[in-house]
């Protein structure tokens, strides 16, 4: 069995983080989201995947690399003049795919759950495609299945009225028939090939087509809500591990994570979960639950809680950050500091800011 994970994409609804990083590079619990899909393809025990990427992307193979780190091996697949929907990653992958079956994931997803029971559940019931499911908020935002007598009969995408409150999430297990499926598709009202158009081709040529619910939780992480509430559910899966040092009076209540190199000094506060990178300087400050900190980043009398702060930040003002995203080597400077006093904005498009 190979594996294909969806790395592509513009990622708009993330914007303005993603003017700057690709999506699937923006860590959770201190770990990008492509390192995240990648571990959980090879924890299945498969070998041979393939990354599907924007073209001209180079970011994505400096931060995964050949596969070498997991003893695998990854290929990257450019989709040459832009995505064209999530099923247009299986259409220009049909000569890696060849005829084996394989495990399609889509890498902006989070999983708490094991792949390996999806498997084994294809194979026992003789599948030609097994889909994961599971209840959601707003199931408009996905596709929807409809099951009747306990088979999918049909899968809707993005329904204005969805039929149930189940959605078919982003990890997938086909035979080597998906691939005439979606040679058969043609653009949707959206200018895309819809992966559950494909789902519907398989079932009306009397392919068989299961379904198998999510016991754990999983996340799509579409938007910067999504994320952080994905940092949330990471973190609280972490068991503590202390290798940094804490100076002065610091102290750490809960679950902490606080790598090589990090220093807790002054009078500074750490309530978990939280996980703090390598070679992080936190002075008389208060860091609080769901967050995460980057390596190399400096927080000096501030409070953060609930928030990502990534790699090379420095946080120095003393005010409250709370349900935030801080991309790298961002700057947060007291306005008193300079003159003439005020708030000294340079804002990206896009950008969210409470002051």
């Amino acid at each position: 069995m190979k594996a294909l994970i969806a790395a592509g994409g513009k990622g708009s609804r993330l914007r303005p983080l993603t003017y700057a990083q690709n999506k699937h590079t923006i860590p959770l619990a201190n770990r990008p989201l492509i390192i995240q899909a990648v571990e959980k393809i090879v924890e299945a025990g498969i070998d041979d995947i393939a990354i599907s990427v924007n073209e001209g992307e180079t970011e994505l193979q400096k931060l995964v690399g050949d596969g070498s780190t997991w003893n695998v091996t990854i290929t990257y697949l450019e989709q040459k003049g832009g995505a064209l929907g999530v099923a247009d990653v299986i259409r220009n992958a049909t000569s890696f795919l060849g005829e084996e079956d394989f495990v399609f994931y889509l890498g902006d997803n989070v999983l708490c759950t094991d792949i390996g029971p999806f498997i084994e559940e294809f194979y026992e019931k003789k599948l030609n495609c097994l889909l994961a499911l599971t209840k959601v908020q707003e199931p408009e935002r996905f596709g929807v299945p409809v099951i009747e007598n306990d088979r999918v009969v049909r899968v809707e995408e993005k329904p204005e009225n969805p039929p149930s409150d189940y959605a078919v999430v982003g990890l997938y297990v086909y035979d080597k028939h998906m691939v005439e499926a979606v040679k058969h598709l043609e653009l949707s009202e959206r200018g895309e090939y819809e992966i559950s158009d494909a789902h519907t081709w398989l079932l009306e040529n009397g392919f068989e087509v299961g379904f198998r619910e999510i016991t754990g939780w999983w996340k799509d992480t579409g938007k910067p809500e999504d994320l952080l509430e994905g940092n949330q559910l990471l973190l609280k899966e972490m068991e503590s591990s202390l290798n940094g040092e804490l100076r002065d009076s610091s102290r750490i209540q809960g679950q902490v994570v606080l790598e090589e190199g990090a220093v807790l000094e002054g009078n500074t506060f750490v309530r978990g979960p939280v996980v703090i990178g390598k070679n992080v300087r936190i002075k008389d400050a208060y860091i609080g639950p769901f967050t995460s900190i980057g390596d190399d980043v400096v927080v000096e009398g501030a409070e953060v809680e609930h928030s990502i702060v990534m790699s090379g930040t420095e946080i120095l003002v003393s005010q409250r950050i709370v349900d935030s995203i801080l991309g790298h080597n961002m700057k947060l400077n007291p306005y008193k500091n300079t003159l003439p006093r005020g708030h000294k904005l340079i804002v990206g498009d896009n950008s969210h800011i409470e002051i």
